[in-house]
């Protein structure tokens, strides 16, 4: 019953962050063979036009698009042929450029050889993924002192085509790693306007969250939830690891560590094991270690705590629900952002 739910919760999320499409640009038009024909002309001479280029598919970098929602069930995406010339030096019309609009943080990969293409990263921003051909010459270009009347001309390029996959990594500075209920999603839901599901039961965070939380002055920062980590994800177990590449590009991890854990540095080093195991650059990223739930302690139990907490790694207890901590811990993130 449970799997059926969550096989229902992931087909009708409006959350989709990889895509498969077929792209195909367009043809380049013809050149045109043509000689000039006038009343009391009597050899006008060569005047084929140019044809035009094939329309470009091209990916263009949006702040209004979060997901890749809209390019779920756009499978095939052809771009329109460039027309061929014509005479009197008419060049034809280029191919109508397909522009997709894609959220920042977009990478394009060829889905064949998963070959790394480009990513888009900020708003506006266009790069070709598929380019229309070129179109051919028309036989005015290839006149010359010894070809006077050359009576051909040069076919248009043909199109690129193939299958490419588009991947989206959310850009935010500060990623939540833990466990399944380990108190991220309340805790995004208490630092920003986000409104993350929120349950008492492991998996209620089934896509990433991102949420503004403001700070002094004015000032704020993007931080990102994603699903629960569990021990195994490397090897496929759970959810996590689908979406750890979304907090591939943050600046910060943050991992949160619930004060009623069995022992507090063993989950935190199975934590950091699966992302060395997923890449292992993620532990070259700023880290602070949060332990959350804290107002289920006494004085006695806090200061047995943090005695066991690494002392090579920022630290601190803070409770979501009774609002303790919070002020120290945007302080501590905004201090590693800015180093």
């Amino acid at each position: 019953m449970i799997f059926l739910f969550f096989l229902y919760t992931v087909a009708t999320s409006n959350f989709v962050d990889y895509v498969k499409i077929y792209c195909r640009s367009g043809n380049g038009g013809a050149g045109f063979m043509h000689l000039h024909r006038e009343k009391f002309v009597d050899k006008g001479g060569p005047d084929g036009g140019n044809g035009g280029r094939g329309g470009h598919i091209i990916l263009r970098g949006s702040r209004q698009h979060w997901t890749l929602l809209h390019l779920k069930f756009r499978k095939h995406i052809h771009a329109m042929d460039g027309e061929k010339g014509g005479a009197a030096l008419s060049t034809g019309a280029n191919g109508k450029d397909i522009i997709l609009e894609v959220p920042l943080g977009t990478i394009a990969k060829n889905a064949e050889t998963q070959e790394f293409l480009f990513e888009i990263t900020e708003h506006g921003e266009e790069k070709a993924l598929v380019k229309g051909g070129r179109g051919g010459m028309g036989n005015a270009f290839f006149k010359s002192a010894t070809n006077q009347t050359p009576r051909y001309a040069q076919p248009g390029e043909p199109c690129q085509e193939g299958w490419f996959v588009l991947e989206l990594k959310i850009l935010a500075d500060v990623g939540l790693v833990g466990f399944p209920n380990a108190g991220k999603s309340t805790l995004l839901s208490v630092l920003s306007a986000a409104k993350p599901k929120i349950a008492d039961y492991p998996f209620t965070t089934l896509e990433p969250n991102l949420g503004i939380v403001k700070y002094r002055d004015y000032k704020s920062f993007v931080v990102a939830d994603i699903p629960g980590i569990i021990e195994g994800a490397s090897d496929g177990k759970g959810l996590g690891l689908r979406f750890l590449r979304h907090i591939e590009r943050n600046s910060v991890l943050l991992f949160l560590v619930p004060s009623d854990s069995p022992d507090i540095m063993a989950e935190y080093r199975v934590l950091l094991r699966e992302l060395q195991q997923y890449n292992p650059e993620m532990l070259d990223k700023k880290r602070v270690l949060a332990i959350s739930k804290c107002d289920m302690l006494d004085d006695e139990l806090t200061c047995a705590i943090k005695k066991t907490l690494p002392k090579d790694v920022p630290h601190l207890l803070f409770s979501s629900v009774a609002q303790k901590g919070l002020t120290e811990l945007k302080d501590l993130l905004w201090k590693l952002l800015n180093e």
